[in-house]
């Protein structure tokens, strides 16, 4: 199948690669030169602009965004409204607050055109195991690009989930549970650091991979990390958060549904942008290690 992939970043590039490896002819923009032809060797085709972009791809067109949440993503559709035809199909596959991408089929929809949400989950590891994946749109378009999907993700890890926003949902509410299993991680990983005991933290991470009830691949993760710096002495305990741990909290205000323990990881993220805390070195390394995310060094 053909697509086209607008934004060559750590996720865009390595989604890519994996289209391209699955036998797709994917066609790519990014404002940078250099990350289009990293894609180039890869085997994808480059277009150095918008309009050279648009007039590369076969109608009806297939556009996937991977561009940074918010006004990005509306200035990109805004872009390239002008030379779209009907039936074409833009894809946001980043993090966007759902009600945006409501938003943005109900006014794609006037031209004929059709807008799907595919909340993507995998990080830099996705390249090799696959990204998990949360789509909403009309279930004609989602089954026509399903081929695409089915690349990118595992066994068993694509889902429509629903209409419009239903995509971008379902991604919110697995960002905003990711938030609370790494405060709890990193939690408890504190307690074992200020024991009075000497406990290897990297060997604990892979003891409880064995058969626990807490195994995780975020474990896989720690002990990673804690390999690497068995201290984390060399990460700041600066956590950021990249919007969906709000918008999980908000939906929860919204909604009236207690969530403790989401709205405490999110307020811990808050709290960790003052005096360190190993914890939060914890969930610092954790998003380096998952998603390539920076990290403030200590």
């Amino acid at each position: 199948m053909e697509l086209g992939m607008i934004g060559l970043g750590r996720m865009g590039a390595n989604m890519t690669e994996r289209l391209v490896r699955g036998g797709h002819k994917v066609i790519t923009y990014d404002r940078s030169a250099e990350a289009i032809q990293r894609v180039v060797d890869k085997g994808a085709v480059g277009a150095h602009s918008l309009a050279d972009f648009v007039k590369q791809l076969s109608l009806p067109r297939a556009i996937w965004l991977m561009v940074p949440s918010g006004d990005p993503v509306d200035q990109t559709i805004e872009q390239l409204l002008p030379s779209l035809s009907a039936g074409d199909i833009i894809i946001d596959g980043g993090n966007s607050n759902y009600k945006d991408s409501i938003r943005r089929a109900a006014k794609l929809k006037p031209h004929k055109l059709h807008f799907v949400d595919a909340g993507t989950s995998g990080g830099i590891w996705g390249l090799q195991n696959g990204y998990c994946m949360m789509v909403g749109g009309e279930k004609e378009i989602v089954s026509r690009l399903e081929p695409i999907f089915l690349t990118l993700a595992p066994k068993d890890g694509y889902l429509h989930a629903g209409p419009n926003g239903a995509g971008h949902f379902v991604k919110m509410i697995h960002n905003g549970i990711e938030y609370g299993m790494m405060q709890a991680y990193g939690e408890g990983f504190e307690l074992l650091k200020t024991s009075q005991f000497d406990i290897d933290l990297a060997k604990v991470s892979h003891l409880w991979n064995q058969g626990s009830v807490v195994r995780s691949w975020l474990l896989e993760l720690c002990e990673s990390a804690f390999e690497k710096d068995a201290k984390l002495d060399g990460i700041k305990g600066y956590v950021d958060d990249s919007g969906e741990g709000r918008w999980t909290v908000i939906e929860a205000i919204e909604k009236g549904v207690a969530a403790p323990v989401l709205a405490h990881s999110l307020f811990a993220r808050f709290s960790s942008r003052q005096p360190d805390a190993f914890s939060n070195k914890v969930i610092a390394a954790l998003r380096n290690e998952f998603g390539g995310h920076a990290v403030k060094k200590g």
